[in-house]
């Protein structure tokens, strides 16, 4: 867990960087996460950076176990009127090493995932370390949809990463960067030219 942190700090220290400049009007455009405008995946970052294990569990609790309803309730907590107070108060939790009771790993899917949900629809550019990322795609594959992960979308597919060390599957291949591979299992459009190979088509679907 403490090679993680640092690269969860960046990322987060990265993007506060890249929204302090937003137009207002930017900040309600639609994110990649369904449902959820650039401010909203923001407002959930902050909930994030927050969260700790037992107060996930009181929440989760409070919620009936419904992980959607907690997240929504995390937003609506952390989400202010101004998106630059918002934006300031991912500041300043920027640097906690606080996290809901999860694999380590899940800390970096968070960063690199919403930050490309916030990025890519405002065309902003991020290069991500791609180590890390491939460490967060290993993290995917592993695990269900249901739990946030990506298992069943790589399924009788063989993975390679371009710029990683990561080749996992087997199946008809699909290859890419990291990154774009990390989205695409994480349920997010990539675009055509990202990914490669006789599975592309059934990974990007």
């Amino acid at each position: 867990m403490s090679e993680i942190w640092p690269v969860v700090h960046a990322e987060r220290r990265a993007l506060i960087r890249d929204l302090g400049n937003l137009e207002p009007q930017q900040w309600v455009t639609p994110s990649l996460c369904p449902g959820w405008d650039v401010h909203d995946v923001l407002a959930h970052l902050v909930d994030d950076a927050r969260t700790t294990r037992l107060g996930f569990l009181r929440r989760l609790a409070a919620a009936g176990f419904d992980f959607d309803r907690c997240n929504a309730r995390g937003i609506a907590r952390e989400r202010r009127a101004d998106p630059q107070e918002t934006l300031a108060a991912f500041r300043a939790v920027s640097g906690r090493t606080t996290s809901a009771p999860a694999p380590p790993a899940t800390r970096l899917v968070e960063a690199f995932v919403h930050g490309e949900d916030i990025r890519r629809p405002l065309s902003l550019t991020h290069v991500c370390p791609a180590g890390p990322v491939g460490e967060a795609l290993r993290h995917q594959l592993k695990t269900s949809v249901k739990l946030g992960g990506g298992k069943e979308r790589a399924a009788g597919l063989r993975l390679v990463a371009t710029d990683a060390d990561l080749d996992t599957g087997t199946g008809p291949q699909v290859h890419g960067r990291a990154l774009a591979l990390l989205l695409a299992v994480s349920g997010r459009p990539v675009g055509s030219e990202e990914l490669a190979g006789p599975g592309a088509a059934a990974l990007a679907r």
